[in-house]
């Protein structure tokens, strides 16, 4: 089954998407990876959902990946007399850490790494940044602040602290409970919430000790600072838009989002952009002209994956917001200015013999006007290395690692092909005549390059290129 497009798609399961016949619907639609939101649903529900896509996976033969995304920390107020309280601009009120029920000049607030971390003129923002109030004062029980920005509040709504980084571990005792059960279930890939520093992925990833790809996501502005790092550490990263346009400036966020893929195309990890992306089609059959530009502009800048959530989850429409998606990548990437925008934002390669081999035989199957590149791969590195240069020509990713092939489902143009490995060099011209020509992607006399790694089945070594004339023997190159 060709995806005809090099952008992927990953959307989140929930009551409207979770049957085995609407799993496989999104996917006949286009869906690439499926999201397990684990702040919703019980473990039994996920497990149900797990193997109706493993069940899909076998009836179609095509790999596909799973990503679990832990829920993370949740800073809350906790509940007020009567259940609400209207915040007027320019009143003074108190949160404190005891108290079960509350006022305006006592509403609870149970979490002590807030009150350790706090200052004077920090901002704290409840309800998603409805309501805005500043800090004037702060002891170890109780928080003094202005309003800023007026507006009603109920129990138990999420508080933001833009700019503060709390001493508080982004897996909370359900994260790791959950993590656990993914990772005896068999994810793929594992989002973590809450990350502010690098040593929250290190916690992260020791406790997942390779089992699965890790995700760090970016919705707090403090992980902007240390993003070099935790790129570095992280299998990928997700641009949080949501969660991350809540504590920095609206106009931010655009440009941050360029920045982040171009930094993830660097260090060669996958990057997705996600959250409220066709947003409408909650309840509507067809997005807003604003959110298509949205999809595409985030194909233009080079992401490897878009997501659905509530679109996905919980809307009326989940089959044609993924069939939508599906046709704004296509159309994008067929756009006449799409190569040059992409092109525009690529980074340099890093000076070493597997990265440069792998430019190469991007650079050379564009040149040549190869039907595609066939990359074989341990690890799955060698078709990311290739990724990073967007090349115009389909990457088949050859590979004999189940997992990998299922974790290569939320790569840039990478089209997982499952089979057994190669051990010298007439194998690896033989397999990728083979795989191009049965995947549907070539046929006599077209060329494809192949690339692999000598010692074949070492991870790391992309270090051949060959250019293979369907038909015909092998030319080395």
């Amino acid at each position: 089954m060709r995806r005809h497009r090099h952008a992927k798609i990953v959307a989140t399961v929930g009551p409207a998407s979770n049957t085995p016949e609407r799993l496989k619907a999104l996917f006949l639609a286009g869906v690439d990876t499926f999201r397990l939101n684990f702040s919703h649903g019980t473990h039994d529900d996920h497990a149900k959902v797990h193997a109706a896509i493993r069940a899909l996976e076998k009836e179609t033969g095509r790999p596909i990946g799973i990503l679990q995304d832990l829920q993370g920390p949740k800073i809350r107020i906790g509940t007020l007399r009567g259940g609400k309280a209207e915040l007027a601009t320019g009143d003074r009120i108190r949160f404190v850490r005891e108290g079960r029920e509350g006022s305006t000049d006592a509403i609870p607030l149970p979490h002590p790494e807030i009150f350790a971390a706090v200052a004077p003129g920090q901002d704290l923002l409840i309800d998603d940044g409805r309501v805005r109030v500043r800090v004037v004062g702060v002891d170890d029980t109780a928080i003094d602040a202005d309003v800023v920005v007026g507006g009603p509040i109920s129990d138990r709504k999420g508080v933001n602290l833009p700019g503060t980084v709390l001493a508080l571990s982004p897996l909370t005792e359900k994260d790791r409970r959950d993590l656990a059960f993914g990772l005896d279930l068999g994810v793929d890939w594992v989002a973590l919430s809450f990350v502010q520093t690098p040593s929250d992925v290190m916690e992260a990833r020791g406790l997942i000790a390779g089992r699965a790809g890790l995700i760090a996501k970016i919705e707090k502005p403090s992980a902007l600072d240390h993003i070099e790092d935790i790129i570095r550490i992280a299998d990928g990263v997700m641009v949080a838009r949501g969660d991350l346009g809540v504590e920095l400036p609206p106009e931010d966020v655009p440009g941050r989002q360029k920045e982040l893929v171009r930094a993830c195309r660097r260090a060669v990890k996958p990057v997705i952009v996600a959250t409220q992306m066709l947003e409408s089609m909650v309840s509507a059959p067809s997005p807003t002209r604003a959110e298509a530009s949205d999809v595409a502009t985030a194909v233009y800048d080079g992401a490897d994956a878009v997501m659905l959530s509530a679109e996905s989850a919980a809307g009326k429409y989940p089959i044609e917001a993924v069939s939508i998606m599906d046709r704004i990548i296509r159309r994008t990437e067929q756009h006449r200015l799409y190569r040059s925008l992409v092109r525009a934002s690529e980074p340099e390669v890093e000076d070493s013999p597997p990265h440069a081999v792998a430019a190469a035989a991007a650079t050379l199957a564009d040149a040549i006007e190869a039907a595609a590149i066939v990359a074989f791969t341990s690890s799955g590195t060698t078709a990311a290395r290739i990724a990073r240069k967007r090349p115009n020509v389909p990457i088949l990713a050859a590979t004999s690692d189940t997992a990998v092939s299922r974790r290569l489902s939320l790569y840039w143009g990478a089209h997982s092909v499952l089979g057994p490995e190669i051990d010298s060099y007439e194998a690896m011209v033989a397999r990728a005549a083979e795989v191009a020509e049965q995947e549907g992607y070539a046929q006599a006399p077209d060329l494809v390059v192949a690339v692999a790694g000598i010692p074949f089945g070492r991870p790391g070594t992309t270090n051949n290129l060959r250019v293979v004339e369907l038909g015909r023997k092998a030319s080395g190159v």
